[in-house]
């Protein structure tokens, strides 16, 4: 009888297992969202961008694009997108996990949307619940633009350096041709 019971019991258990397993979780993330972002959206786990056939990883808050045939992930646009404005651009949401492995899928039916600025952002609503959007982009172009600015300071203070030492060895040179 005891077998039974434990035979029983070690079933149900497999089966309430299976069950959780197939439970889905869903939360809402609109806090990671960026302000360029589209509104609307409790959740998004990806931004498709398809001017420029690349995605966002909005947990991440990263940019995925191809770069020599791989899927790279990268905080910033490579510049060969520089003249891709993210607050202008379309934008389609899309909660799947790696969703760049179906790219030609996403490529083929958002291609009509290229060319599109009319989307309302994150940026410009007053929704209440996008108070506190991300806005580490704003934070991060600051970071860049100082560490710009410090490798060109840099940059002339190496350049200052490599002209005087130039100047030494023409100094140098001229002095040792006078000698012979």
């Amino acid at each position: 009888m005891k077998k039974i019971i434990l035979t029983t019991a070690i079933f149900l258990s497999a089966l309430s297992f299976q069950a959780a397993k197939a439970q889905v979780s869903f939360s809402i993330n609109i806090g990671s969202q960026p302000e360029w972002g589209p509104v609307g959206y409790d959740h998004v786990d990806y931004y498709y961008m398809p001017d420029i056939d690349a995605y966002y990883d909005v947990p991440a808050h990263q940019y995925v694009y191809l770069e020599n045939n791989n899927w790279v992930h990268r905080s910033n646009l490579p510049s060969r997108y520089s003249n891709y404005n993210v607050y202008n651009g379309y934008k389609v949401v899309v909660n799947e996990r790696n969703p760049w492995v179906r790219n030609n899928v996403y490529r083929a039916k958002y291609a009509n949307y290229r060319g599109r600025g009319n989307q309302p952002i994150i940026r410009d609503s007053r929704d209440a619940r996008y108070a506190n959007h991300w806005t580490a982009d704003r934070r991060d172009d600051r970071k860049d633009i100082r560490n710009d600015r410090r490798e060109i300071r840099d940059d002339r203070r190496d350049f200052r350096q490599d002209r005087k030492e130039l100047k030494h060895d023409r100094k140098d040179a001229r002095h040792d041709r006078g000698r012979h």
